[in-house]
């Protein structure tokens, strides 16, 4: 066998080195209620040639983003991803050492860390940034149990309005911790029982809010404001979550220089105050200088279970998307501070023109008034039932609420839509005219 190398000679000396008699023995400790009694229901195994041939008969099911106009977001975005971002990450010097286990000797890698660092502090406004999460939700799961390290209380409250993927992160993470969480929106007066509060801008229905009042509020009371970003490239034009008074930014970095790649891998964001630095989660890369003197970069602060006792760590995360992390930061220098404000007002200007077409449709209101790229519109019909019409006309319409929130059927009518600067007048005009039929 190909992929099966070990004979029953192999498997018989094997055995006899660890004392057992069959492989049965091997599994004598796990409860027989827990054991398989027969074989899984899988199909039986193929040559090479006739798996991928069923391989393919699968992604052939697939409808790419690109193959039609599609105003799909929902916490990942399709944008332009320049060639050159693909042919610099697959240069040796970093393919092969994105993951530096012995970081001192990535040299290279360890400077772009450093970069891109610099560049989330930047644009998220705060102080410090760590070499990168894994994803938005898992940056934001984090965040929660650093500010309970950092408050010393159990507190937390969610705003409702935040992405549920990112809220049933949360709440997955922290299921067997002492915490009290709650769910709730408009969000309720905070008290000196509060750890953090969580909100996300633009908001899961596009919403964008000043949170600078929030802001105040929690540190009135010594509670944190995490603030989420699923959308990373509206930094480019909307107020930072830093200068608004966040203590925790928390994104999704997808948007710049990574693709869709059907849901990962992503990239988390995370950002904070000086003051909090030694209770952040993940890696943070330094600057120091050598035994000459000469400028060298170190990983530091990295307290993971990994490095010390499990009680004493500031995370389980145990490495950095540093791949994702390289993509990103070269996209970022190829944009430029001016760049990036120009990508994101295009991003925003296309939106506009997305929901003025949309609002002269008979059927459809604009729920929005202020958003970046993203909004929620009310359909005079069921809104999982039209993007199913409208897929059939070659149109990607959105994304029902109701798939995000499948306990709220008063979100029925629902559809949250997305524009990007990937979206043109054309696809913008095949949208409108395709909703039109389907509405009327």
């Amino acid at each position: 066998m190909r992929y099966l190398p070990l004979g029953d000679a192999d498997r018989s000396a094997m055995m006899a080195q660890i004392g057992i008699s069959s492989v049965d023995d091997l599994f004598e400790g796990v409860p027989r209620s827990a054991r398989l009694t027969k074989p899984l229901d899988l199909p039986p195994g193929q040559g090479e040639l006739s798996v991928e041939r069923a391989i393919g008969r699968l992604a052939g099911k697939n409808r790419p983003m690109g193959s039609c106009p599609s105003f799909i977001g929902g916490g990942a975005y399709r944008h332009h991803v320049p060639a050159s971002v693909d042919h610099l990450i697959q240069r040796s010097e970093f393919l092969t050492a994105y993951t530096p286990y012995q970081p001192e000797i990535s040299q290279g890698t360890l400077q772009v860390l450093f970069e891109f660092q610099t560049q989330v502090a930047l644009i998220t406004g705060m102080d410090v940034a760590n070499a990168s999460m894994y994803d938005g939700a898992t940056a934001c799961s984090e965040a929660v149990l650093m500010a309970t390290r950092v408050t010393r209380r159990k507190h937390v409250v969610l705003s409702s309005n935040l992405h549920p993927h990112y809220r049933d992160c949360v709440l997955t993470t922290s299921q067997f911790l002492d915490l009290e969480i709650d769910v709730v929106e408009p969000l309720p007066e905070i008290d000196k029982q509060t750890a953090c509060v969580v909100v996300q801008n633009p908001d899961v229905f596009g919403r964008l809010r000043d949170l600078t009042a929030l802001s105040e509020a929690c540190h009135e009371v010594g509670a944190l404001l995490v603030v989420a970003v699923p959308e990373v490239v509206s930094l480019g034009a909307v107020k930072s979550p830093g200068e608004m008074g966040a203590d925790i930014v928390v994104c999704e970095g997808q948007g710049i220089g990574n693709g869709l790649n059907y849901g990962g891998p992503y990239l988390g964001l995370f950002a904070t105050r000086d003051k909090y630095v030694r209770q952040m989660p993940g890696r943070l890369c330094g600057e120091s200088v050598d035994a000459d003197g000469k400028r060298g970069y170190v990983l530091t602060l990295s307290a993971r279970e990994q490095h010390i006792r499990r009680e004493k760590a500031t995370s389980n995360i145990c490495t950095n998307s540093g791949l994702c992390a390289l993509a990103f930061s070269i996209h970022l220098s190829l944009l430029g501070e001016d760049g990036l404000k120009g990508l994101a007002m295009l991003n925003h200007q296309t939106a506009i023109k997305l929901a003025d077409k949309l609002a002269a449709v008979p059927g459809v209101e604009v729920l929005e008034k202020t958003f970046f790229n993203e909004f929620t519109v009310k359909l005079s019909g069921n809104a999982t039932e039209i993007v199913e019409a409208l897929l059939a006309r070659d149109v990607m319409g959105g994304v029902p609420a109701v798939r995000l929130f499948p306990e709220r059927p008063d979100l029925a009518n629902h559809l949250i839509v997305a524009a990007t600067e990937t979206n043109t007048d054309e696809d913008i005009d095949a949208f409108a005219e395709a909703l039109g039929e389907v509405l009327s």
